[in-house]
């Protein structure tokens, strides 16, 4: 597998993102190795918040939810998904895969960090691919925060603005990352923020993984991540562990799916569930520290 690495001094000057990256070796599928990045925050006796982040985002966009927890002496682990942020980029879209980002995750959390007792924070992606832990993982999970996020079966029609983003990606001739994040925020996005989302993209060949990964959500019932959903929804709906949907008020994208997390997840049943508001697909960006102050008020 081809992949590329971005240079270090890319990510040099970081405002607001003091985090030391840490990195470890996954395996791809052609024998090879990947490495894959993390930064973490807080006590390393703390709880553990696994924090994943999702499209095109990376862990830079937990830096206002990381302070927040680290102070109220959780352990907050920011990994980058392959293909996005420190970690290594495959340079085919084909190398991607859902089952593939599933168990990358998988192998960086409880493989090489041995996580256990695990509260997940999944916003986008990072709820897809989370969710799917959590199921396929349940015994080292103890509470779900899902934020603006779902898991697509494939069954049910995505909604139209989602297929916009979709087409969007899929037809740019030179995909703009930081822009798409500032679409996805309300209160705007500082310049050197932008420029930290577009730090890990400097050419056109090391985008493959936010270019390929809105293809990856499963739109019908025979795409190939449909039928591990469906399996993941079955555990999922039994899960009694607490579960809190914190969703911002300005995503139109994942709104739906709020109410129905909270329907069919019975250990949703009877939380309090937040709104965080003035915020939007990524309010993480617009309202990280009111995010951090939810996590942690539901992790202590």
């Amino acid at each position: 597998m081809q992949a590329y690495r971005t240079p270090d001094d890319r990510f040099a000057g970081l405002s607001g993102f003091p985090y030391e990256p840490q990195y470890t070796e996954v395996a791809d599928p052609d024998g090879g190795t990947l490495r894959m990045a993390w930064v973490e925050a807080g006590p390393a006796d703390g709880p553990v918040a696994l924090l994943l982040h999702g499209e095109p985002t990376w862990s830079f966009l937990y830096r206002k939810v990381m302070a927040v927890l680290a102070d109220a002496g959780i352990r907050a682990i920011a990994p980058d998904l392959v293909g996005f942020g420190r970690s290594d980029k495959p340079l085919s879209t084909e190398d991607h895969t859902f089952a593939r980002h599933v168990e990358w995750v998988r192998e960086l959390a409880f493989d090489h960090l041995g996580l256990a007792d695990v509260t997940l924070v999944g916003q986008d992606w990072g709820g897809l691919i989370g969710l799917r832990l959590v199921a396929e993982h349940p015994d080292r999970f103890a509470r779900v925060v899902a934020a603006n996020t779902g898991l697509p079966t494939g069954d049910q029609a995505m909604p139209e603005l989602w297929w916009m983003f979709h087409d969007a990606v899929e037809s740019a001739e030179s995909l703009d990352i930081g822009r798409f994040v500032e679409a996805g925020c309300v209160r705007g996005l500082a310049d050197a923020d932008r420029a930290a989302y577009d730090a890990p993209f400097p050419d056109e060949a090391s985008k493959a993984g936010p270019r390929v990964m809105p293809t990856l959500v499963p739109t019908t019932p025979e795409d190939p991540a449909a039928a591990a959903n469906r399996a993941a929804w079955e555990v999922l709906m039994a899960w009694d562990k607490p579960f809190l949907a914190a969703f911002s008020d300005g995503d139109p994208i994942t709104g739906d799916m709020a109410p129905i997390l909270v329907k069919l997840v019975p250990g949703a049943h009877g939380l309090e569930h937040p709104t965080i508001t003035s915020a939007g697909h990524f309010l993480q960006e617009d309202a990280g520290e009111e995010l951090g102050r939810v996590v942690a008020s539901f992790l202590t």
